[in-house]
């Protein structure tokens, strides 16, 4: 297989809209787990913003219209040597620009500590929800239209002691002195708990007081008009050439192969790749779906063998998806020879649906955070790769994809699909992937799913879908004694799928689903129900 991409020559090669001139908000990111959720709440707002390091340049800040900056919380102390602080050149393109900034938790204290303030351990830490009592008298910005207390969610261990010069308190609970401080003239806030979760139920006001009202940003991220841009902006970089499209069928790449179709009509050459690890008739479905609804330019590509003797005998799942990742883009880079072979044509460009979290998740550009796992559309490309990418989405979340899909008229049914890896079943396959667990695995979601759709559920869940165990167990099946396969189901309520809870399936949907699988999917004799949520769990299985 070629050898890796680094991570800066991936960026090099990508390409989402980069527009300079759009509005945003900066959330600086120092680690946390809650970063994601700042720019959801954000976005929730129709105001657009983006995740930085916490450790970005200013002359890579100052290239954006910045209307506002949030420093996220973080896991370190900011009196600890080799903690992470904004670089002072960030600090003075603040004050050249007067951005106002909202510090989070950690951002609290990192703006505290720069400016004089003292940050120290806490004598007891605070974790949870807590009662935050505004100071008497306040009547900051901030809490604009909030009672005089509020529940708010609490994760520190550190806090103020001393609020820098120029600060006021506006704030405080049982436990600490300063949860909330200002300095209206520098136009700076910060605040010791995390109105980006649900915990926090009136956090969500706190966001828009500071966005909206404070730093002025006008809520216009809308994605009929993200459409429009995106589309005028391809016709320009991609000019009179051509667009390969990697297009599975999914809700992204659905989403993306009409936005593409759009702007550039059968310039736009859109390959299904079956890699022998897809759904049931999926290959027979897509295409049907894509070219006669849609009017995609598609074609199939039907590689099932080479990817399943490529993967006999590999069992560790980033081996698989290294592997996957790497011959999807051979794959591609074979069609771009065989499109310039015979039409004459010769295309530059790959399109490709990958979202913001794809991008949080496979590479730690965006902030000191840890690589998860390696997304087959951003973790394996081949350092010889020809085509340039274009990925219209990398800066949207799932439920913004879906808007975009709904705002360009695209079905509900393509528009409400739950999300399949790329690497497809290969995942879902604890163990070595053969033909014959791919079959039995195949038969067990498609049953899995229909029951979800019959039942009603199915809308009301972020992802569904069976997983194949490693292992096999007794049972007794007509009076004989089996030895089969273990397979778990696996449900999830999220909307940004950075974080999600298991679905609360009813017993009954549960059992029929049971019964179904076992009865009528020969190879499987167990079936078992995922409780975990994520963190710590991932959504899939590997």
């Amino acid at each position: 297989m070629a050898p890796q991409a680094e991570t800066s020559e991936y960026l090099e090669q990508s390409s989402g809209l980069n527009n300079l001139d759009r509005p945003q908000v900066a959330i600086l990111d120092f680690g946390s787990q809650y970063s994601h959720l700042i720019a959801r709440r954000v976005r929730e707002l129709n105001v657009y913003c983006e995740l930085y390091s916490c450790l970005v340049s200013a002359e890579d800040l100052g290239k954006h219209k910045i209307t506002a900056i949030i420093l996220s919380g973080g896991p370190s102390s900011v009196y600890d040597e080799g903690s992470p602080h904004v670089s002072p050149e960030v600090w003075k393109l603040i004050d050249e620009r007067n951005i106002p900034v909202l510090g989070i938790c950690y951002g609290l204290q990192e703006m505290a500590h720069v400016f004089g303030g003292t940050v120290a351990a806490g004598l007891k830490h605070e974790y949870g929800k807590s009662i935050v009592k505004r100071t008497e008298g306040c009547k900051s910005k901030i809490f604009d239209g909030m009672p005089e207390e509020f529940q708010m969610w609490m994760s520190h261990g550190d806090k103020l002691t001393k609020i820098p010069d120029g600060f006021a308190p506006v704030a405080c609970t049982d436990n600490a002195e300063f949860v909330t401080i200002e300095h209206a003239e520098k136009r700076m806030w910060g605040l010791q708990f995390h109105p980006e979760v649900t915990h926090s139920p009136l956090g969500k006001s706190i966001l828009e007081n500071f966005v909206i009202k404070i730093a002025g940003a006008k809520p216009d991220w809308v994605m009929k008009d993200y459409a429009n841009e995106f589309i005028e902006e391809v016709r320009k970089k991609v000019g009179d050439g051509h667009v390969m499209g990697a297009v599975s069928g999914g809700v992204d790449s659905t989403v993306a192969a009409v936005l593409m179709t759009r702007a550039i009509g059968d310039r736009f050459h859109a390959v299904l790749v079956d890699n022998g690890c897809l759904r049931q008739d999926e290959a027979k479905n897509v295409l049907k779906r894509m070219r006669d609804d849609c009017h995609v330019n598609l074609r199939c590509v039907d590689a099932s063998d080479r990817f399943l003797g490529l993967l006999k005998g590999v069992t560790d799942p980033e081996k698989k998806r290294k592997i996957i990742g790497g011959t999807f883009i051979e794959i591609f880079q074979e069609e771009a020879n065989r499109i310039e072979s015979e039409l004459g044509v010769k295309c530059e460009y790959l399109l490709q649906g990958t979202l913001y979290p794809d991008v949080i998740e496979s590479i730690s550009y965006k902030g000191p955070s840890a690589i998860i796992k390696t997304h087959h559309n951003v973790g394996g490309l081949p350092a010889s790769m020809s085509l340039k990418l274009i990925e219209p989405m990398r800066e949207l979340f799932k439920d913004e994809v879906r808007e975009l899909g709904m705002a360009m008229g695209i079905d509900e049914d393509s528009v409400w699909r739950h999300p399949f890896p790329g690497p497809g079943l290969a995942i879902r396959i604890l163990g070595e992937v053969t033909a014959e667990r791919v079959k039995i695995l195949q038969q067990a979601d498609k049953i899995v799913i229909d029951e979800l759709r019959s039942s009603g559920h199915y809308r009301k869940i972020g992802q569904a879908f069976v997983v194949l165990l490693p292992c096999k167990t007794v049972g007794v099946m007509g009076d004989c004694r089996t030895y089969e396969n273990v397979a778990s189901v696996r449900c999830v309520e999220t909307t940004d799928y950075m974080t999600a809870d298991f679905y609360h399936l009813p017993y009954d949907v549960l059992a029929t689903m049971s019964s179904r699988v076992i009865n009528e999917v020969r190879g499987i004799n167990r079936l078992c129900y995922d409780i975990s949520s994520k963190p710590p769990a991932t959504i899939e299985w590997e």
